[in-house]
């Protein structure tokens, strides 16, 4: 089986509660969706079709516990649901990174999922597939609001109420746009709003800005 694949490569994890780790990515090609922030339209196209077998021998060289399957929209590839499985069975940690529009129903229950629901200044917020947040495993999924102005904000707080993220998710993270004009006022508003949210830094942005691809 085989995956259309834009890029592989060892890095730290920039997000989540996972930051910092070492982390190596599989990172698929190819979206549904078309969130106006998005920092990696270079995956909507291209890519490489890469075998299951070659795939797990460039993650042997990195020798890195922790994988992430991203994209572009990993759970658009139907052969993403095996290889996902697979990664599991050979005992790696695994996080999806996926845009919540795609269906999670049939990702490995094994794998730890990071669930971006789409905010109104995404342009996509009416595709979300409200039936993912109903599925999460409170011990290891995580949801992601990537936050562009108090607007999303709100929109944020009240799917959190809505769907009782506190209790049904591992870790609400909030997370502004790069370079956002409204940051201070984004993070203040996380002080003050006595929820279970963290808020969420491109900690790869800052390191190697937000433009570089493979680190």
């Amino acid at each position: 089986m085989k995956l259309r694949i834009t890029e592989i490569f060892l890095s730290i994890q920039g997000e989540s509660t996972h930051a910092g780790r070492p982390c190596s990515f599989v990172r698929l090609t190819g979206c549904p969706m078309r969130c106006v922030w998005c920092d990696s339209e270079y995956t909507f196209t291209g890519g490489e079709k890469i075998s299951f077998g070659d795939i797990f021998a460039k993650l042997e060289e990195f020798g890195c516990e922790l994988v992430e399957v991203t994209g572009g929209e990993p759970l658009a590839q139907t052969s993403v649901f095996p290889f996902i499985t697979e990664l599991c069975n050979r005992d790696y940690e695994v996080l999806i990174e996926t845009g919540g529009f795609v269906s999670t129903e049939k990702v490995d229950k094994r794998a730890k999922i990071i669930l971006d629901v789409k905010c109104p200044a995404s342009g996509e917020a009416e595709r979300n597939h409200w039936e993912n947040l109903e599925r999460l495993n409170s011990e290891n999924d995580e949801v992601k609001f990537v936050i562009a102005d108090m607007e999303d904000w709100e929109f944020a707080k009240n799917v959190i109420k809505k769907y009782d993220l506190e209790n049904c998710a591992k870790e609400i993270l909030i997370s502004p746009v790069f370079d956002s004009p409204h940051l201070k006022e984004i993070a203040e508003a996380v002080s003050r709003c006595s929820l279970r949210v963290r808020l969420n830094m491109q900690l790869h942005k800052y390191i190697w800005g937000p433009d570089v691809h493979g680190v």
